[in-house]
């Protein structure tokens, strides 16, 4: 009888430890592993634009409205709003909404935060033209503007326009670069620097999602090549800007899957007009006609984009048709040299920052300007020293793209081509001219679509005969991921909000 017992015990005790082995070998996913192909510039809300920057400070702080993937505004910190008069928009702010070291949120944070911004020249120009923000009560706030503005909901719903605390920046003003505090859906927990930034599950969030990864990790990786290789070996769950060569690879894998969506980003040669001899425009437009645009999508995108015929995509409202790019023309670039006395030639350097797909397209631009006497030195630099170049106009020529974040043509053309945005806010060319200057402001304030859309375009064909780009395309999004990751929407500037993503085995 003992031994009969004895080996039921015995029995029961493997049957236990198997099954206490078996369930400790599936372990719960925490982390959340995003490869992007640049490092941060600042976690400081008002202090960084680059999308880098974004993605992870899109998580870290909260606006008072909120965009998602198709462009649609929702209710962000302000839980409602309605129009006083045409220039005044009152909010209705959440009650009970901390910021991530517990200080409440309350009007008086709404109001700083909007005077900060408007005191920040990489972000003040996202910003309507704001004239006071009123405190009505502790939940309740006045955004006046200076005249009616037309797109108020959708530049409020920028990433860069996060809200930030009073009672934090009063007694620190330097607390947000040593640690990130705001409302939204992540905590900052690390940065380290040109490796990753980690993040951390907010529990109190307001619009938590239950099924959410307790750390989101971007991790800075480079080459395309190696987000895809992370992608395959499983070290990395979700890969922005996949390339067109790892594009077919990820959508034959069974194991991962290929999100994509049309962009309404720009991608361009900048060119610095104050410098000689791109201050002639003769120049400009020979550069232009020397480089074969379509070439470019089918070597670098593998023809899973458009050549750009506008400054703006053709998804973002303001945008006309009535503007083409120069078609390839070497002897037009040719007579065009020769007209501006260069028919020799002259030595530049193109800007850009290390990634296979930007040195492969500028070594293209290379050869096709060396056939018309140009020399282009090709200088590849990190994102930060790159940034801060083009921002104090060191440069030559650059390669550079735009994301119209709000979907209107005010963000685009304003940032990029009016001349009060020279340098960190947008224009990296350093242009001017008056009469698109005027055209801007007037379409800044008008609240008739159909004339805005006339303003715009105006703008867009004066831009365009002045030359200051090399407008190159407007590409096709691809995003990467395993097939387990649900609930990512593809957002058509890259700025994926990736608290809604969940995992299903």
């Amino acid at each position: 009888m003992l031994k009969k017992l004895l080996v039921v015990l015995t029995s029961m005790i493997f049957l236990f430890t198997a099954c206490g082995e078996k369930a400790e070998t599936k372990k719960v996913k925490e982390e959340l592993v995003i490869a992007q192909d640049g490092e941060a510039k600042s976690l400081d809300i008002h202090q960084g634009n680059d999308g880098f920057s974004l993605r992870a400070n899109r998580l870290i702080y909260s606006r008072l409205v909120e965009s998602d993937e198709n462009m649609q505004i929702h209710p962000g910190l302000a839980e409602s709003w309605e129009q006083i008069d045409d220039k005044t928009m009152q909010f209705h702010l959440r009650k009970g909404v901390k910021f991530h070291n517990g200080y409440d949120l309350t009007a008086e944070d709404i109001k700083f935060s909007f005077e900060r911004m408007m005191n920040s020249p990489r972000i003040a120009f996202v910003l309507p033209p704001i004239e006071k923000i009123e405190i009505v009560d502790d939940y309740t706030v006045n955004l006046v503007t200076k005249t009616p503005f037309g797109p108020l909901l959708a530049h409020l719903s920028h990433p860069a326009l996060g809200i930030v605390s009073k009672k934090l920046l009063t007694e620190n003003p330097e607390a947000l670069k040593e640690t990130p505090i705001g409302t939204g859906s992540y905590k900052f927990k690390e940065w380290v620097y040109g490796d990753r930034i980690v993040l951390e599950k907010n529990e109190d969030f307001y619009d938590k999602n239950e099924k959410g990864l307790k750390y989101i990790v971007f991790k800075n990786v480079i080459e395309a090549s190696n987000r895809a290789i992370g992608l395959e070996t499983g070290e990395i769950d979700i890969a922005i800007a996949i390339s067109s060569v790892d594009e077919e690879n990820i959508k034959n894998n069974p194991k991962l899957q290929l999100l994509t969506k049309p962009s309404i980003s720009y991608s361009y040669i900048g060119m610095n007009v104050q410098k000689s001899p791109l201050n002639d425009v003769r120049v400009r437009k020979a550069i232009n006609y020397a480089i074969d645009k379509q070439a470019i999508v089918d070597v670098i995108l593998n023809g899973n984009g458009k050549v750009a015929t506008s400054p703006i995509a053709p998804g973002v409202f303001g945008f006309t048709d009535k503007t083409k790019n120069y078609e390839y023309n070497v002897e037009k670039a040719k007579e065009l040299m020769k007209e501006a006395g260069y028919e020799n030639g002259f030595t530049t350097s193109i800007l850009v920052f290390s990634g296979e797909a930007n040195t492969q397209t500028a070594e293209i631009v290379q050869a096709y300007l060396r056939e018309i006497g140009i020399a282009l030195k090709v200088e590849i630099v990190e994102t930060s020293a790159y940034w801060d170049i083009t921002e104090k106009g060191r440069h030559d020529l650059f390669l550079g793209s735009w994301g119209v974040v709000t979907g209107d043509a005010d963000y685009g053309l304003y940032a990029m081509y009016h001349s009060s945005a020279k340098g960190g806010a947008g224009n990296r060319d350093f242009y001017e001219n008056k009469k698109v200057d005027e055209l801007l402001d007037k379409a800044k304030i008008e609240i008739n679509p159909e004339t805005r859309k006339e303003l715009y375009e105006e703008a867009q064909i004066l831009i365009v005969d002045d030359a200051p780009d090399v407008m190159l395309y407007n590409r096709n999004l691809s995003v990467g991921a395993q097939k387990y990751i649900k609930g990512l929407g593809v957002h058509p500037v890259t700025l994926h909000n990736f608290a809604t993503v969940y995992v299903e085995e």
